[in-house]
């Protein structure tokens, strides 16, 4: 078994009661105090942090099943991101993809389909085929992707994984853990689409080779969650007779999402109701609390002979705390901005820093950056700003 692992103040703002979902992570204290789960492993962390707040046998390395699709959704999802591939691109089924058992889409060798529609076929009722047909669009064949799939593991610590195949179907050698799971299930719900499939209960598509008439294809979400848990949104299912139930389940309460893992449950009944407990637990111990939002401003800058005098210093991200219930009054910021900053300056130039505390201990800081370019004066503005001083 693996084991993983400047100088002027402007601002102090405390924070009272707001909450919400951010990137910044301040981690407290985990309180599991003699919750067990009834699974071979289960772990819950904040959605937004990555910060584990729960963890039992969280690395042991077993079979995760249809869970696996998180990594083939995610890699699909980045290239998108990334501009390599859209949605509305067409995706030709492989015989390969065709053949797939288990839970699918029923596609021909041949037929057509959008991107979009494998990516539902996917999130929605856990299509083999259309996993596999993602997985061949991005990386060229299933071979490759899987090569991505490990690597990419890597980058992101997970560090109990190994991926053989793209879609969970049983094969030796395929393994990850609960924690592995947890650290790619945050980075899938970083993009807004996937959310919004996961909470579809019930759609249809069209399925069948252009030329000939189309098959009415209905879907029907394999994650009961959603229905069985208020703020449920995702996230994805698996189960073999190897693996067991699965899930990896996520909600939201307020500002706060949180996700939980279980592996290796005996029943599905088991699966949705420790998953419910272990949801229950983060949600009656934990918050997220506001420290700053993207955009906003912590004061202004002033440009030495700049076209305008000043620049507003902004933080570029949002900024939040995983905090323990109760612990929101304790939190403030303090903007410490450099004296001045020489034009020109071109938007997203540093020009401070914003520190995060918990009563008086410093938790982090973050960078403050130019709201704005500020081009040089010139010799007239310059020459009336002189004389605007002297008078």
């Amino acid at each position: 078994m693996k084991r993983r692992r400047v100088s002027k103040i402007l601002i102090i703002s405390v924070l009272f009661t707001s909450m919400f979902t951010g990137n910044a992570a301040a981690a407290p204290t985990p309180t599991e105090g003699n919750l067990q789960i009834q699974a071979k492993s289960a772990v819950l962390l904040d959605a937004s942090t990555g910060t584990f707040l729960y963890e039992q046998n969280a690395h042991e390395q077993l079979p995760p099943a249809s869970v696996t699709k998180i990594m083939t959704m995610l890699l699909t999802m980045e290239a998108i991101e990334q501009g390599k591939i859209g949605f509305e691109d067409k995706v030709t089924i492989s015989a390969r993809a065709a053949s797939m058992g288990g839970s699918q889409m029923y596609m021909e060798a041949g037929e057509q389909q959008t991107l979009e529609t494998l990516l539902k076929g996917v999130s929605i009722c856990s299509a083999n085929d259309a996993c596999v047909a993602c997985a061949e669009y991005v990386g060229g064949s299933e071979e490759i992707f899987v090569e991505k799939m490990n690597r990419r593991a890597k980058e992101l610590g997970m560090k109990d994984t190994h991926f053989v195949n793209t879609n969970g179907l049983p094969v030796s050698d395929h393994y990850t853990s609960a924690y592995d799971i947890g650290i790619m299930s945050k980075e899938l719900m970083r993009f807004d689409e996937p959310k919004e499939w996961f909470n579809t209960w019930q759609t249809t598509i069209q399925v069948g080779k252009d030329g000939k008439k189309k098959t009415d294809l209905g879907l029907t979400n394999t994650n009961r969650l959603i229905k069985l848990y208020p703020g449920a949104n995702g996230i994805k299912t698996g189960f073999t007779q190897e693996a067991g139930y699965c899930l990896s389940g996520s909600a939201t309460k307020g500002d706060l999402t949180l996700i939980a893992v279980v592996l290796g449950c005996e029943s599905t009944g088991t699966r949705w109701a420790e998953t419910m407990r272990l949801l229950d637990y983060g949600f009656a111990a934990y918050d997220s609390c506001k420290a700053a939002e993207k955009g906003q401003s912590f004061g202004t800058v002033p440009v030495e002979k700049g076209a305008k005098e000043g620049v507003a210093a902004v933080i570029p991200k949002d900024i939040s705390l995983l905090i323990q219930k109760g612990e929101a009054k304790e939190i403030s910021t303090k903007a410490e901005l450099k004296e001045s900053t020489a034009a020109p300056v071109q938007a997203g130039d540093p020009v401070g820093e914003l520190i995060v505390y918990k009563g008086k201990k410093e938790l982090e800081r973050h960078e403050l950056l130019a709201g704005s370019d500020v081009e040089k004066a010139g010799f007239g503005q310059i020459y009336i700003r002189m004389i605007k001083n002297l008078l």
